[in-house]
């Protein structure tokens, strides 16, 4: 009946059936004592009649107000401060022989508590919806090439399925074929469409917009993207804010406090309305309300925005950080080879492409592996007697002539010769064809073209001092720091030396933020005031170890979380004043006898103002909306 319900909404059936049975008490003793009043006004001369239906209308809602008093005596919390207090009220009321006051009471609180549930941020429903995004049905491609309609429930690692226009994705996977444009804004936050080609990744829960594609499922269940998302979700609503905790810790204190300050409103005044009256005026549900009711607004808008927060009490960290802590490869990079640049002589390089694609298709070498995604397997060359040169290279026999793809070593031994090497900080394939040298392939880990928007964008909220933090080359690292504007540069770190960097950082004052991605920054991720893992191909200890993961892998994300922080305080700032002023206010007007006759119900109805005061202005996080920033710069050609 309390704000319990509201603190933690994801109420089982067995708590939804009893707070439905509550309404219904609620509804008849409403009746009943509408009918006590009534017949006091038809027949005032039988007044016995309307004391006896209002005795009845206080017991049907004594059920429930006895029972979750006693429930909060057994296992004492905040929550049960308002229960315990309605309950005495009651009790008070029943004992001075005023039913009215004992029936309309507990009525007022009832339907108090269901405005509250309703008018809550809807996390329950955000992760019912979420929730229905993980059931659907795939087309599941058989061995033979058959089609068959399964549930996504069924499908496991390894199996492919077909998703044609218009349907949604089944599980995450790895496009086999294919080419479409995704909507997956229910999962990442992020209104534009994600053009896939055959090698892309993509999240169970998208939405085909146009093509044909062919999917090899990689993760299902409780480890997609989706599961891990409504998992994170279910955990962060479970979580107490600090500022709770603290009011736990006092909440003895604050009844002994309450019963005190009523039995001296009563030796006072000898009213027992009063006393009523601030039994009933210190319920501290909106105080107890304003940091859940933040906290949940916060935590569901910023699954909005593609961002899982593990707990409310990061939310409340990231308003106060100072530095950044970033992992290079997989973060401020894509973390994968692509290529970059062809040098050849020739000015058509799109007969080069199925030819380099053929030869990295037969091996397993990352540089093979990125070559082999340049075409779909349709344009693929038939080649023959396939020899892997370890170390080397790839050559095999095609209808025109010997091919081979590899390192500038593997054609000094086949007699080729070649073109200058291109200086290049990154791997270079040399492909030949027929004896013939056709051209140099040079790859990179690509940055992330909003790499450079995004750490502007911290820079802007405070957080100047930024550190790149990489196990890479030196060279490559400083390269990379300077396209992104960052200035302290740590190459060649390993997992220890991250983590004596990041302890330094808080040891000199600063509360930095640690983004990263691999296995190797889960030490740092934990050590950092808060941890942001990117959700995209992250390793799962990194995602483990993060406080917060970044579904959609967007670094200006980053600036989201900072800024939404910053909301979220001022919000909760204002909550507590709402609840804490609101209530001393109330509670100081009741002890003086200023609220009149009916000073309990009174009493009862500011009580309820207050709480949906808290509830409206944690409601206003929701139209907090922050589409991203246009691409500015030479990054937007990227």
């Amino acid at each position: 009946m309390t704000a319990q319900t509201v603190a933690a909404p994801m109420l089982s059936g067995a708590e939804q059936r009893a707070a439905a049975r509550q309404l219904t008490l609620a509804m008849l003793a409403l009746g009943l004592l509408a009918l006590g009043l009534a017949w006091r006004g038809w027949s005032p001369e039988q007044a016995g009649v309307s004391q006896l239906l209002l005795g009845f209308a206080s017991l049907l809602v004594a059920v429930p107000v006895m029972r979750s008093a006693w429930y909060s005596l057994r296992y004492p919390s905040l929550h049960g401060l308002t229960d315990q207090l309605i309950a005495l009220a009651m009790l008070g009321a029943w004992a001075t022989g005023d039913l009215l006051t004992a029936a309309l009471l507990p009525i007022i609180m009832i339907f108090g508590h269901v405005l509250e549930e309703r008018s809550v941020i809807g996390s329950q429903e955000a992760i019912h919806a979420l929730g229905q995004l993980t059931r659907s049905q795939g087309r599941k491609v058989q061995a033979d090439g058959t089609i068959v309609d399964v549930d996504n429930g069924t499908l496991r690692p390894g199996d492919v399925v077909e998703v044609r226009a218009g349907d949604r994705v089944p599980a995450d996977g790895r496009v086999l074929s294919g080419q479409a444009s995704l909507d997956t804004a229910p999962i990442t936050g992020e209104s534009v469409p994600l053009e896939t080609v055959v090698g892309t990744e993509v999240f169970g829960g998208a939405i085909n917009l146009d093509g044909l594609l062919r999917l090899e499922v990689t993760r299902t269940g409780g480890e997609s993207t989706l599961g891990k998302v409504i998992a994170l979700m279910q955990s962060a609503e479970r979580s107490k804010p600090p500022i709770t905790r603290l009011l736990e810790r006092y909440a003895g204190s604050y009844l002994v406090l309450v019963l005190l300050l009523a039995a001296v409103t009563w030796f006072v005044t000898h009213d027992a309305q009063a006393m009523l009256a601030v039994l009933v005026a210190a319920c501290p549900c909106a105080l107890v309300l304003s940091a859940p009711a933040t906290a949940i607004a916060g935590i569901a808008v910023a699954a909005r925005h593609g961002i899982l927060i593990r707990s409310s009490a990061f939310l409340e960290e990231l308003a106060d950080l100072t530095s950044l802590v970033v992992d290079k490869t997989g973060t401020l990079t894509f973390g994968t080879l692509r290529l970059q640049s062809i040098e050849s002589a020739r000015d058509d390089h799109s007969s080069l492409l199925p030819l380099a694609a053929s030869l990295g298709s037969a091996s397993s070498h990352p540089v093979s592996r990125a070559l082999a995604g340049l075409v779909e397997q349709g344009q693929h060359w038939p080649l023959l007697n396939i020899r892997e040169r370890q170390g080397l290279g790839i050559v095999a026999m095609t209808e025109q002539g010997e091919a081979a793809l590899g390192r500038p070593e593997l054609f000094v031994q086949l007699g080729i010769a070649t073109a200058a090497i291109p200086e290049h900080d990154g791997p270079i394939a040399g492909l030949a064809l027929g004896g013939q040298f056709l051209a140099w392939l040079l790859l990179a880990d690509s940055i992330k073209p909003e790499a450079r928007t995004a750490m502007a964008q911290l820079r802007e909220l405070g957080l100047g001092r930024q550190l790149l933090l990489t196990g890479d080359r030196q060279s490559v690292a400083s390269t990379l720091a300077r396209e992104v504007g960052i200035s302290d540069v740590q190459a060649q770190a390993l997992p220890e030396d991250k983590l004596k960097r990041v302890m330094n950082e808080i040891d000199h004052g600063f509360r930095p933020m640690v983004v990263g991605d691999g296995i190797n920054d889960s030490l740092a991720l934990k050590a950092g005031v808060v941890g942001v893992a990117m959700g995209a191909g992250g390793a799962d200890i990194a995602l483990a170890s993060a406080d917060i993961v970044l579904i959609g892998s967007d670094l200006r994300r980053l600036g989201t979380c900072v800024r939404l922080s910053r909301q979220c305080r001022r919000t909760l700032q204002f909550n507590v004043i709402i609840g804490l002023g609101w209530t001393l206010a109330i509670v100081a007007f009741a002890a003086f006898g200023w609220l009149g006759a009916a000073g309990a119900m009174i009493a009862a109805l500011l009580h309820n103002l207050s709480t949906l005061l808290v509830l409206g202005n944690a409601g206003r996080l929701l139209r907090f909306h922050e589409p991203l920033l246009k691409i500015q710069g030479p990054e937007a050609a990227g």
